[in-house]
């Protein structure tokens, strides 16, 4: 036989072989891909000194079903950051933010169109956090002193600049990390620490006042209060560093889960509307032991006001009002009368009546209707 005739026979033997081949595994591939992008949300979180990378992976662990439905956290450089990554970063789907850091960057206009972005639920809320040397007696002494603002772009910035501002107080501002900040403020190289974090928060677990640190109290007036909600840090959240008789004031800031704008009827926007719908129907199951006790504190129906709801999760509460109230977290008025019932036994004050209560609450209501958002 001619050598070029069985070249090109062993040539021919060879592709019918192979390409059937290749074509088998890229198939294969491909569909190893369809598979595992099947379903799937990215959803950015805050650094990994706060909650929301266990927010995020507690959504993971009950949502993911292996089929048709994955979260994937991803974890991102602060609030404004993951503003902004919502609305410009390839496959970021999702975003735990804080509200003030949201209306912030709408305020100073961070990036075009951020009125397009759309949030899915208001989630939990945050405590200010301001450690201070023991030196250091008031909030006030810090005019003119050094205080850590966490690294740029973060919440904790936002937050921080806006409640000295409206104090009054001028500081000069640090970006170090939370924790090189402590080291720091250990050290005597920094005055106080800010930091914005769910209590009790992690980065404060092995301090305690014999390291000649302790929390500032955040003064509790019309100003501050306008635009957050008062709250208190404990000796049950920071035994080391808050005695039992002296809690201290300070504020709590909101949080929420934001979707980025995208095309109604493409895949990703299917996905989102895939895990609103999953997220909605099993938060129930997120109340429960095992997952954080944040969630308790998360009111699927409550709004943001000057924010546009995702239209999925809209449509969800619309259709669903009477399961979202079962699982919605106690209301403002049960909420109001624990913060009074602690003020009481912290003060040493008699306890209140209902009637008293009932009061307090109505007055309140006729203040906050008076504030401006």
């Amino acid at each position: 036989m001619n050598s070029l005739l069985w070249r090109g026979w062993g040539v021919a033997a060879l592709a019918s072989v192979v390409v059937p081949l290749v074509l088998a595994q890229a198939g294969m591939a491909q569909s190893l891909a369809n598979q595992t992008n099947r379903g799937v949300v990215e959803a950015e979180t805050g650094n990994t000194d706060g909650i929301s990378v266990k927010i995020a992976d507690d959504l993971a662990g009950l949502l993911n079903d292996g089929a048709t439905r994955r979260v994937v956290p991803v974890i991102g450089e602060g609030s404004l950051q993951n503003i902004i990554d919502v609305k410009a970063l390839r496959g970021i789907d999702m975003a735990i933010v804080q509200i003030d850091a949201l209306d912030y960057a709408k305020g100073q206009r961070l990036a075009q169109g951020l009125e397009s972005i759309t949030y899915i639920a208001k989630l939990y809320n945050e405590e200010f956090h301001l450690l201070a040397r023991a030196d250091v007696k008031s909030i006030d002494a810090l005019a003119g002193k050094k205080v850590n603002f966490d690294g740029r772009g973060t919440g904790t910035g936002v937050t921080a600049t806006r409640l000295f501002t409206l104090l009054a107080i001028k500081v000069e501002p640090t970006n170090y990390s939370t924790g090189a900040a402590i080291g720091r403020l250990m050290k005597g190289e920094l005055d106080a620490v800010a930091f914005v974090g769910a209590k009790p928060s992690p980065v404060f677990r092995e301090l305690a006042s014999t390291d000649g640190l302790h929390f500032l109290s955040i003064p509790v007036r019309p100003a501050i209060t306008a635009a957050y909600a008062p709250t208190r840090i404990t000796a049950k959240d920071y035994p080391g560093l808050v005695a039992e008789d002296a809690p201290v004031d300070t504020v709590a800031v909101g949080t929420a889960l934001i979707a980025a704008n995208l095309v109604p009827g493409s895949e990703r926007f299917r996905n989102v509307v895939n895990f609103v719908d999953a997220f909605f129907t099993q938060f129930p199951s997120l109340l429960d032991v095992g997952h954080h006790p944040k969630w308790r504190e998360v009111n699927l129906a409550a709004d943001i006001p000057g924010w546009r709801r995702f239209p999925a999760a809209e449509q969800w509460l619309r259709a669903n009002a009477t399961v979202a109230k079962k699982t919605s977290s106690p209301d403002l008025k049960t909420v109001f009368e624990r913060f009074l019932e602690e003020r009481s036994k912290a003060g040493g004050a008699p306890v209140l009546t209902q009637q008293q209560k009932d009061e307090f609450f109505t007055e309140f209501q006729r203040w906050q209707a008076g504030q401006v958002h």
